[in-house]
């Protein structure tokens, strides 16, 4: 069941996107247009794990939707808008990295450091490990085919897409609180990088890997198939204006166990993200608690 405010922000970035500036619409619906078929790819490394289809991809957008809330988009500019859509649809694009592109990325990503640090560890466990950097060198290497209007915005959905998990959001090198453009405008890429971050690590629901993709009977990996027993245990995610609240069905105690430590990873990713936008940038993330609602 929707929350108040969920009903409130529906399409909110792509709906102030296309009243701003309608040519970087375009440029963004062409891009949603192209991307499913790449983004499927990942199935290729990663066939049996949790969904990072296009569908995930409207996840993110949905709930940093909710997270900007109506009162703040009046304050974001169309370039800010524009550089966090693509980066909400291409941040896990390195999960979907073709055998070509693997072999140009590799080495400026140490894969011989890691590979001697870990001689177990196989390709797809690199590229899971990494691939937010192998998103990065997509986005770089595709900026023209995607059509990225200039360096600059290029930059910023690279740092954003990025910043989705691992990266510093305080070091000030590479996320400047206000990156110039070339015509006078500035992009906040920390809080843009603090809302992706949150967004994609509250993307936990059931709906997170629909029944259509999966046939959990006939996985074979066993920490795969507890993983989507995981998320099929928890239906919905209900979103506050200071909090989140997870519905979680199950009286399974292994699942409970697992499910509290998402949580626990949950909050210290909401008070990294809050201080990143409330610290580096004029914006702000207003949900402060992360709570769960078990039932058997």
């Amino acid at each position: 069941m929707k929350t108040a405010l969920e009903r409130d922000c529906d399409y909110l970035l792509e709906k102030r996107l296309q009243t701003l500036d309608s040519d970087l619409h375009s440029r963004f619906t062409d891009t949603v247009f192209v991307l499913p078929y790449a983004l499927d790819q990942y199935q290729r490394l990663f066939p049996e794990y949790t969904d990072h289809s296009v569908l995930h991809c409207m996840n993110v957008v949905n709930f940093c939707n909710i997270l900007i809330g109506p009162e703040q988009i009046e304050k974001m500019n169309a370039y800010e808008i524009y550089v966090l859509l693509m980066s909400c649809y291409l941040h896990d694009i390195g999960m979907a990295i073709t055998a070509k592109d693997y072999q140009e990325f590799k080495d400026e990503l140490g894969a011989k450091d890691y590979f001697q640090k870990w001689p177990n560890r196989n390709v797809p466990d690199f590229v899971r490990d990494y691939h937010n950097e192998f998103s990065g060198l997509f986005i770089k290497k595709y900026a023209e085919f995607l059509e990225i209007p200039s360096p600059e915005l290029t930059f910023a959905i690279v740092q954003v897409a990025r910043g989705h998990r691992r990266v510093n959001l305080f070091d000030h090198e590479e996320y400047p609180e206000q990156l110039q453009l070339a015509d006078g405008n500035t992009v906040s890429l920390p809080y843009l990088a603090a809302l992706i971050r949150l967004a994609d690590e509250i993307d936990v629901v059931a709906d997170r890997n629909p029944k259509l993709l999966y046939d959990i009977e006939a996985l074979t990996d066993s920490n795969q198939i507890f993983h989507h027993r995981m998320h099929e245990a928890v239906p919905d995610i209900q979103i506050f204006p200071d909090g989140f609240l997870l519905e979680v069905k199950t009286d399974d105690e292994a699942l409970q166990i697992s499910i509290e430590k998402m949580a626990a990873k949950m909050r210290a990713t909401l008070d990294i993200c809050r201080a990143v936008a409330e610290e580096r940038s004029s914006y702000h993330i207003s949900q402060k608690w992360v709570e769960l609602n078990v039932q058997p």
